[in-house]
């Protein structure tokens, strides 16, 4: 374990792209042989505009890392947060509740907040948009919802008390199953159904890709699948029912236009009844 934590104190920067871009081309690569839907897309187009998000936030995550650093500094000095108020001093404990904890603030707290937020599901909306949902997808936010995204996940880190290799740690992970969960690939049922006890499988994150409510308010885990089980959330449909998009904005020119997505945040409000 502690080669572990030296590897993630001390991990390099090309080591983070080689996870966020080798992962993007790993499941580029499962989802063009063994597709769940047999979309009729530009792929090389969608994912242009994907990976214009992703850039974005990679540069708001990198302009404000000395944030996150900052935090974590303090957490230490002043033994604050869970592990520091329960005196884990087991590495693996550390590591597995940390996680947890790092999910539930960073993932699924920020996640339901901005759905049950007006102001600020207008920037994750756009998230929601996307109608060909592929691993792409999975960096697909504002600018204005990476700013977001980022506030909570240093609150998770002030709240868990959690050092940087913790943090790097479930970075990576949090990057990676993301990219897994949103890829267009079809698993035999069996084997995600098993994979959702622990983990957000493909298919029960797509169904929170489903264009209508209640299953948009739905699944909202991007490590653990724990938090929806445990707090209500959780929701299962047949995959083959899933319609990608959100209602409000099901035209092209609305949801696959780089310069309307950069725009929703501040249009006139559009609520869904359905």
């Amino acid at each position: 374990m502690n080669e572990i934590i030296h590897y993630f104190e001390t991990i390099p920067s090309s080591h983070r792209s080689i996870i966020l871009f080798g992962g993007i081309a790993l499941f580029w690569i499962i989802e063009s042989g063994l597709p769940l839907f047999n979309f009729k897309y530009n792929k090389v187009g969608h994912a242009g505009i994907n990976l214009f998000f992703t850039f974005t936030t990679i540069l708001i995550n990198f302009s404000m890392a000395f944030l996150l650093f900052s935090v974590s500094v303090w957490t230490a000095e002043n033994k604050f947060g869970i592990l520091h108020w329960l005196h884990i001093d087991n590495l693996w404990l550390q590591a597995i509740i940390g996680l947890l904890f790092m999910d539930l603030i960073g993932a699924y707290s920020a996640h339901y907040v901005q759905h049950k937020t007006k102001s600020l599901w207008r920037f994750h909306l756009i998230h929601h948009t996307d109608t060909w949902i592929d691993t792409t997808s999975a960096n697909r936010h504002h600018p204005g919802e990476s700013v977001i995204r980022f506030i909570f996940t240093m609150l998770a880190i002030l709240v868990v008390g959690a050092p940087i290799w913790l943090f790097f740690m479930y970075q990576s992970f949090s990057v990676f199953l993301s990219q897994f969960n949103h890829a267009n690939m079809k698993m035999p049922r069996n084997l995600d159904k098993w994979i959702s006890y622990l983990i957000v499988s493909p298919d029960m994150h797509k169904i929170h890709h489903h264009y209508q409510l209640p299953y948009t308010d739905s699944n909202y885990g991007n490590i653990f699948s724990v938090w929806d089980r445990l707090f209500g959330t959780f929701m299962v449909m047949p995959r083959e029912e899933i319609i990608y998009g959100v209602d409000t904005h099901m035209a092209p020119e609305e949801n696959n236009n780089l310069k309307n997505l950069l725009a929703i945040p501040f249009q006139k409000y559009r609520h869904s009844d359905s």
